[in-house]
């Protein structure tokens, strides 16, 4: 989701809190690929994993993770994929993409295939399109003029807003990223982690302090269920060979 130094940054204190919550060690792990966050959890070599809405479905349909809580952005219990152009770009339509170059995230990323195709932009359309990794890459290379144009999360797109991005199109409201558990994750264990996580309250400074190292946008995490992500299986079921 971002370069590692910055992930263990920005989860290093939700691991001191789970530790202390837990009442014994939690040691974190950075995956270099979604993919390799979807294994890790489905055959329990980790117990807590933070995911993409597609990687969770992923990792429940492969390995039977459970869903612990999602997180909430900006009061909103839900998130957009947004597709962004350079601040300054003539590009004013999603249509004027057509033949333009396009970035996207990781390869296992579905949902951001399904929601260009949704904006009215089927890939064969596209110019050329590549794969280049974390968020913070589709920014940059946009920002930059390597691409056209590329498509990000909602807090990315708004980090970048009109300070060299424009938003040019946002995805419906769909449920958002999440923390899952490992099947292996006995049920007394799942429900202390998930009530450490409904538990985290903006209006504590200590807990407000540790939810803005996650992302600046969350603020706080909501309780969910499996069935809440059907819309996400919909959605990237034409993509999912």
């Amino acid at each position: 989701m971002d370069i590692p130094a910055i992930m263990y940054k920005r989860l290093s204190p939700l691991t001191k809190y789970l530790s202390k919550e837990l009442g014994s060690p939690v040691s974190l792990k950075l995956s270099a690929s979604m993919k390799n966050a979807i294994n890790e959890i489905a055959e329990g070599n980790v117990e807590v994993a933070y995911l993409t809405p597609v990687a969770y479905i992923k990792a429940h349909a492969k390995g039977g993770a459970r869903i612990l809580a999602k997180t909430v952005t900006n009061k909103k219990d839900s998130f957009q994929l947004m597709i962004v152009v350079k601040e300054n770009s003539p590009i004013k339509t999603v249509e004027e993409l057509f033949g333009k170059k396009f970035a996207f995230g990781d390869p296992a990323a579905l949902l951001q295939r399904a929601v260009v195709v949704g904006a009215g932009l089927p890939l064969e359309k596209l110019g050329s399109y590549e794969f280049i990794g974390h968020y913070d890459n589709i920014a940059r290379g946009v920002m930059r003029g390597f691409y056209d144009a590329g498509i990000v999360k909602d807090t990315t797109a708004f980090k970048w807003n009109n300070k060299g991005l424009r938003i040019l199109h946002s995805s419906a409201h769909l449920p958002p990223y999440n923390l899952a558990a490992s099947s292996r994750v006995d049920d007394v264990t799942f429900e202390k982690l998930r009530q450490a996580f409904l538990k985290l309250d903006s209006n504590n400074p200590e807990h407000r302090k540790l939810i803005k190292s996650i992302d600046k946008k969350y603020d706080g995490f909501a309780a969910t269920s499996d069935s809440e992500y059907d819309v996400i299986r919909e959605l990237i079921k034409p993509f999912n060979k």
